[in-house]
């Protein structure tokens, strides 16, 4: 299928078995990122490829896996990520089922092999934390951020309260990351709204998110809700557009007229753990 380059929402991305890349620079408005999903379960349990030039962070959504790559062997469960580094063979594997989120970007130097545990995430207060007010409160995840050595990716997941805002106050990033939002964990008929614009009067997209759906986010502000009696809930992928230097989590311009209070991302800067 043919997809424009002014495409902003990808639907359904999770809906085949295996390995499956829906957005590239080839196919989109992103000059860096790519998204893939890799979803195995006992009838399709192993899905092997080679990282090429770019560097590699996957996130386990579900279930688990056991993946070989860079002379280790690791297994993950739920939360878990992983970073791997660029022109590695990869093997991956399941005795269940594993729902895996890929983030890349091509990278021209090496970095080391890197497992992240959830449970060493959550003990980190600027790595795990709650934000928002009475109407945007949620919980952001960095799973791949300050504590993994990286070129170019970011990622994590975030989930709010039912019928709450995300990404508020609205923000944007683009001079230095680019970003899409993945959603995931939204069973029918839960579903959200998505806003992307650089001109509040006269936005590039806002239109309804469901489950597996993925929605880019080159440039612009990018504000979300939940319907209410369900969370809005989604994992986010950057790149930076200037290897390492721009690789940079929370630094945000907050749209005026809402940038009185903060952007909500604060706790990212910190560099003391709270247990």
């Amino acid at each position: 299928m043919e997809v424009s380059k002014d495409q902003i929402i990808f639907r359904g991305t999770n809906k085949e078995k295996g390995r499956h890349i829906s957005i590239t620079p080839e196919n989109s408005a992103m000059k860096h990122l790519v998204y893939g999903r890799i979803i195995l379960d006992k009838d399709k349990p192993r899905a092997s490829f080679s990282t090429g030039k770019l560097e590699t962070g996957l996130i386990c959504l579900s279930g688990e896996c056991t993946i070989k790559a860079a002379g280790e062997t690791n297994r993950i469960g739920r939360y878990d990520s992983i970073y791997i580094p660029r022109d590695t063979d990869v093997e991956i594997t399941t005795e269940s089922s594993v729902d895996l989120v890929e983030c890349s970007a091509e990278v021209e130097n090496l970095y080391p092999l890197q497992v992240v545990r959830y449970e060493d995430v959550e003990k980190d207060g600027s790595l795990k934390f709650k934000t928002g007010g009475a109407s945007n409160s949620r919980t952001v995840n960095i799973t791949l951020g300050k504590n993994v050595e990286a070129g170019r990716i970011l990622a994590g997941f975030t989930t709010s309260e039912p019928g709450h805002w995300t990404s508020w106050p609205p923000h944007e990033h683009a001079s230095i990351l680019e970003e899409l939002y993945v959603y995931y964990d939204m069973p029918s008929p839960s579903f959200g709204v998505q806003f992307v614009y650089t001109d509040p009067d006269k936005p590039e997209f806002v239109g309804v998110v469901r489950d597996g759906d993925a929605v880019i986010m080159p440039r612009g502000f990018h504000p979300n809700v939940s319907v209410p009696g369900h969370p809005i809930n989604f994992v986010w992928l950057m790149a930076a557009h200037r290897e390492v230097e721009d690789r940079q989590f929370g630094v945000v311009t907050v749209q005026p007229g809402f940038d009185k209070g903060g952007s909500g991302l604060e706790a990212s800067q910190k560099n003391k753990k709270t247990i």
